[in-house]
């Protein structure tokens, strides 16, 4: 369709909201402490009765550096930029915002979820089978232990085990004697079957970082997250090159410029591909493209999302795969769920995703309702 053309469909109007949902017990890790969800929705309307998209952006400062208060008065300035365009000519769409603001891939993330939303309710399709895929895997979440004691984390773990979770994720990035102890003691509750991932928040100096990695080999580690800060490229290819576990890019891992980068220097094992960091699904798109052509695996993660969100990750998924560990329990943190339809979590961890047109979730009105709004056209 031609964006002129003024029988093609155009974007009305643009409902924004602030999300706040409690968690149930504060998330730690090695950067900060979360005791909420702050995120925003981005409800975009057509011209054509009841087609609309929503997207979800989950602000992280201490890894995007955006908050809910930014992100929020940036999307005032992004809706305006597409009222009266066509929603189906994404990635004009995706350019025209990247001129208008530069950065700032948190909230660009949610339009751009919520424009491959009505795209998959315009062609009828669930986005897994408009980008070709096909809804044939099991899909399995892990389970997050946050940084605490180890005593608390190894009972923390049990449970999740206990409860049959696949695999559980272990936040680390204090120092070699107290993560060594914590794997320990989780090892030791857990016993060594459950595969294990660590992820340290960038909380390592290389040289820690090479030291821990060494220690932590007897406990059987599947990957480790973004061990060294996100700007040290080169410090992440020394810890590779001596780590006895494999390593995974995250914070240092936004867009495709970072993935061909970081293939280029042989940085990592691993992609962790999040909608938050990338700017949506347009860019996580691209990031599995270089990660197939550099013969690099990928894992989809989550900050603090809700089902809709992670629904959109899980079409990601099914439709690419490339993507081999699935991190998609965020929600599951969260102390009440706003989302009706979406991805649904079923027994030991296994999740299932919605073949309805589009993502497939929405948020309930009336939970909305209660939250701060603003329209946009």
């Amino acid at each position: 369709m031609n964006g002129n053309n003024k029988s093609a469909l155009a974007i009305s109007r643009i409902e924004l909201y602030k999300l706040n949902i409690p968690l149930k017990n504060p998330f730690i890790i090695s950067l900060g402490v979360m005791t909420d969800v702050k995120n925003i929705v981005v409800k975009i309307h057509t011209d054509q009765d009841g087609l609309y998209g929503t997207g979800e952006a989950c602000p992280f400062w201490i890894i995007t550096g955006s908050t809910q208060e930014s992100d929020f008065e940036l999307a005032k300035i992004l809706a305006r930029v597409m009222i009266g365009k066509n929603p189906l000519e994404i990635e004009h769409l995706i350019r025209e915002m990247d001129e208008e603001v530069k950065f700032n891939p948190t909230i660009k993330g949610a339009f751009d979820m919520a424009l491959y939303d009505i795209l998959g309710k315009y062609t009828q399709l669930p986005l897994y089978a408009l980008w070709g895929g096909k809804n044939d895997r099991t899909l399995t979440t892990d389970m997050t232990v946050s940084l605490d004691t180890p005593e608390k984390m190894a009972t923390e773990a049990l449970a999740f085990k206990d409860n049959g979770f696949p695999a559980i994720k272990v936040k680390l990035g204090e120092n070699t004697i107290k993560d060594v102890a914590r794997i320990k003691a989780i090892r030791e509750a857990i016993g060594m079957e459950i595969p294990l991932r660590i992820d340290a928040n960038q909380g390592w100096d290389v040289v820690t970082a090479i030291h821990t990695l060494k220690a932590l080999e007897k406990f059987d580690i599947e990957h480790c997250e973004e061990p060294v800060p996100r700007w040290n490229n080169e410090g992440l290819v020394l810890v590779r090159s001596k780590s006895p576990i494999p390593v995974m890019a995250d914070e240092s891992l936004f867009d495709e410029h970072d993935a061909f980068r970081l293939a280029s220097m042989g940085a990592c094992d691993y992609f962790n591909i999040k909608l938050s960091k990338s700017g949506g699904l347009n860019t996580a798109l691209k990031i599995v493209a270089v990660a197939d052509a550099a013969g690099i695996k990928s894992q989809v993660g989550c900050m603090l999302e809700t089902r809709l969100g992670l629904t959109a990750l899980a079409h990601l998924v099914v439709a690419r795969k490339n993507i081999v560990h699935y991190d998609l329990d965020s929600a599951l943190m969260h102390a009440e769920d706003p989302v009706s339809g979406g991805m649904r979590y079923l027994e030991k961890g296994e999740v299932a995703i919605p073949d309805s047109p589009g993502i497939g979730a929405d948020f309930d009105p009336q939970y909305l309702a209660s939250m701060d709004k603003v329209m946009i056209g």
